[in-house]
């Protein structure tokens, strides 16, 4: 055994010991819930140099080797997607930036700001998300949800919205205002100046007050790194995986906290994230394009609307709409492209070409837009060795529907949980709350898309061993060549897991 590493084969044996114990004595009624999201942290990120104590974690745990991301691959999609148990189907949250003629006509409105959500929310009548959330089924059984995050205000509020009887705890927003001035004395002065500061911060929060002897059934901390770093100054950088070690420090605080409380034979815990990362390295953006082709007015115009990938056409225009598609399609950097079905459960769009938003869980009724953009994506490695690289502009980030962006690490460990397994059975984030739920004895919305994740579950349960695998291909010929899409997914358990998509463009000679 390398010297260097021997600590984390030693802290990975201790926490097993107390779990193996705790499966064989716990009193159920006890069990609590910690869920950790490390906001954009890829599967290879996991290892004993850059993340030693998630790394020893994951090796006494049970890991999900096939979990997903939900599409659009986005950080408040996520944030709602595993709140709610739903997909933008069902949750109404379509993107990062979203639109909302009733708030602005002109403009998208930014999901990372808890400002433009409550805009949202007064503008529906307080229908911010339209699927029920973790935190109200809590409350109704009167338990509570607290939520601690270092990451933006939109994203801690998503995760509880309506707050619920709980918390939601961040350096920029405590709420509700009537805890505030007893989380800064417990807890010390929200922070100024670097983000490792938040990080400490919040992670301090958890441990005096979700992770109290009177705290809340259920607990999530939400560390916005290693996304927040990555996306300015790379994948692989220097800065970034400090900031990864930096938030493995956090993690290993709290472990270390539970193990010292005696709590461990008592929590769940839950780790995920809300996406994977790639390079960009695209050079065109949609607005831009559209206007250059005079498929849009002007910046400003309401002609035609676009949030993040999303495109809202004024009356539903079916020629602009084929207008916008078929120009697309030509696009080296635009990838598979989504628009609404002819008939319910439709697989395929109804323009030629595109897929459905059904096949992709984004067929909300009164939330989508008329097209779903993904930018192109291709397998190159940057200047760190990392695969992936995406046709968006600027550093690095997500958003698409690679298999660098979709796939995601999955580590549940605890009393209710298998130790030291790996399961090739395909999870998703909106399986989270779901299996939750089902460990605390409490009843599931129907709006729910997520399924309980019995194979990590260490009760005696059957389960299929094995899922399927679909694609689904459609094709358009136009007078430069033909653009093929393709979509792969999972299939298991009545659900369907988006893996990844694939466009190739077949040019003429005359154009080759």
């Amino acid at each position: 055994m390398i010297p260097k590493f021997k600590h984390l084969f030693v802290f990975a044996a201790c926490f097993l010991s107390y779990i193996v114990k705790a499966q064989n004595n716990v009193d159920q009624s006890k069990i609590r819930t910690l869920i950790v999201f490390f906001d954009g942290l890829r599967p290879d990120y996991i290892t004993p140099e850059a993340m030693p104590n998630l790394y020893a974690f994951k090796k006494q745990g049970a890991y999900g080797a096939q979990h997903h991301s939900v599409f659009p691959t986005v950080t408040r999609v996520n944030a709602s997607s595993y709140a709610t148990g739903s997909y933008p189907s069902a949750h109404g949250i379509m993107g990062n930036s979203v639109y909302f003629p009733e708030v602005s006509k002109t403009k998208s409105l930014n999901t990372g700001e808890a400002a433009d959500l409550n805009k949202i929310n007064e503008a529906t009548h307080g229908n911010l998300l339209t699927a029920i959330s973790i935190g109200e089924i809590l409350e109704q059984a009167g338990e509570k949800m607290m939520v601690f995050s270092s990451g933006s205000t939109g994203q801690a509020l998503l995760q509880n919205h309506k707050i619920s009887g709980g918390a939601v705890i961040n350096p920029l927003m405590i709420l509700p205002e009537s805890i505030k001035e007893k989380v800064i004395q417990e807890v010390g002065l929200v922070p100024s100046g670097s983000k490792s500061n938040g990080h400490v911060w919040v992670t301090d929060a958890l441990i005096k007050l979700g992770l109290a002897a009177d705290g809340p059934l259920v607990s999530s901390i939400w560390f916005s790194d290693p996304d927040g770093t990555a996306h300015s100054d790379g994948i692989g950088a220097a800065t970034s995986m400090a900031s990864i070690k930096l938030v493995d420090e956090q993690f290993g605080r709290i472990i270390k906290t539970l193990q010292e409380k005696g709590l461990t034979s008592t929590f769940n815990i839950i780790i995920s994230t809300d996406h994977g990362f790639v390079t960009y390295v695209g050079k065109e953006g949609l607005t831009e394009f559209l206007i250059k082709k005079g498929l849009k007015k002007e910046i400003n115009s309401d002609d035609v609307v676009v949030a993040a990938g999303a495109v809202y056409v004024k009356d539903h225009d079916q020629k602009v709409i084929k207008n916008i598609v078929s120009a697309l399609q030509e696009q080296e950097w635009a990838g598979a492209i989504f628009t609404k079905s002819k008939k319910a459960g439709d697989l395929k769009g109804a323009i030629d070409g595109t897929l459905s938003f059904e096949s992709i869980h984004w067929n909300n009724s009164s939330r989508s837009g008329d097209i779903l953009v993904d930018v192109n994506w291709d397998n190159r490695k940057n200047a760190a060795g990392y695969a992936g690289a995406s046709f968006s502009k600027g550093v690095a980030g997500h958003g698409s529907s690679s298999p660098y962006e979709v796939k995601i690490p999955l580590i549940v460990s605890g009393p209710s949980f298998k130790s030291a397994i790996e399961s090739n059975l395909p999870t998703s984030n909106v399986d989270i709350v779901p299996t939750i739920l089902y460990l605390h004895h409490l009843k599931a919305s129907p709006t729910m898309d997520g399924r309980v994740m019995r194979e990590l579950l260490k009760e005696n349960t059957t389960v299929a061993l094995s899922a399927k695998t679909e694609t689904i291909k459609t094709t358009v010929k136009q007078n430069w060549g033909s653009y093929n899409l393709t979509i792969n997914r999972s299939i298991y358990d009545g659900k369907q897991y988006v893996n990844f998509t694939k466009v190739e463009r077949d040019l003429k000679s005359s154009t080759k």
